[in-house]
């Protein structure tokens, strides 16, 4: 148990980034050494400024820090990259998280069939009858939709999976306690407690504009498939649908009205080899 609280402790310094907690995992596996050294000791050995290691230092060593962490552990789940809960599929990943935090169903980590349902935060209108007509077959098939939580088409894919007795995981770019966005919060709270929400980030942490396609990674590394409903070309999702490639993931794409700019990073990634979706079928009999 000591080694998950040391590495929960440390993860939660805003000074401590996954390729350092890596570097000190590999010469410490259950991270005491780090928790008890000196800062001088830890700047000659992972060769980081000394003011940054007297900062992670500082922060592990406070009062307030393991009293904030016990309070999060009482509300949420830890899940760490050992526990044999963690989902096998996002070991696999190519940069997976050493941390999850998560409120709700955790048995959705190991759910038989999951699928990344992602698109714009400003869908047209075409978005979401196109969406009931592919996704809820695919909820009667017990396909889980995993998301984003984000306005638009990541929310659409939540509610439908919620009022048609489908599951579903959303995947936040903050932490538990600093939801973003703010636009639902009974959504939120619906998630919270029927369903799953996951995050890599400690509970106090609030969204930073790098945490979202670091988010993505994660939403790509639980599913079997992204399936992309619209996007246009410059956006998140199309940030997504790279890391599903680099995760060798299969990529579905809606195919929208000509002309629209919603749809012109469905069109792009079909025109790339992504698969064309007619029906849930296409996306079923892979």
């Amino acid at each position: 148990m000591d080694d998950k609280w040391n590495l929960l402790l440390l993860q939660s310094s805003p000074n401590v980034t996954r390729n350092l907690l890596r570097k000190m995992i590999a010469r410490d596996p259950d991270l005491t050494t780090y928790i008890h050294l000196p800062p001088e000791r830890w700047y000659l050995q992972l060769n980081i400024p000394l003011e940054r290691a007297r900062k992670i230092s500082r922060h592990v060593s406070l009062p307030h820090t393991s009293k904030s962490l016990e309070k999060a552990l009482n509300r949420y789940h830890a899940i760490i990259i050992s526990d044999t809960i963690y989902p096998e599929q996002l070991k696999c990943i190519p940069d997976p998280p050493l941390v999850l935090y998560a409120s709700g169903d955790t048995a959705l980590l190991g759910h038989k069939r999951s699928i990344s349902v992602i698109g714009t935060r400003k869908p047209s209108s075409y978005a979401l009858p196109a969406m009931k007509k592919v996704l809820l077959p695919l909820i009667r098939e017990d396909v889980c939709f995993v998301s984003g939580m984000a306005a638009g088409v990541d929310q659409y894919a939540h509610r439908l999976a919620l009022r048609n007795g489908g599951r579903t995981v959303a995947v936040l770019g903050s932490g538990l306690d600093n939801v973003y966005p703010v636009n639902d919060p009974d959504l939120y709270k619906e998630l919270m407690n029927k369903e799953l929400v996951i995050t890599e980030y400690a509970p106090h942490v609030t969204p930073r504009k790098f945490h979202f396609p670091e988010r993505n990674r994660i939403i790509s590394g639980l599913s079997e498939a992204t399936v992309v409903v619209e996007a246009r070309l410059k956006s998140g999702t199309m940030i997504t649908v790279d890391q599903a490639l680099e995760q060798g993931k299969d990529v579905y794409a809606f195919p929208g009205p000509v002309g629209s700019k919603t749809s012109e990073g469905c069109h792009a990634i079909i025109d790339q080899g992504a698969k064309i979706v007619h029906t849930h079928r296409d996306i079923l009999n892979r």
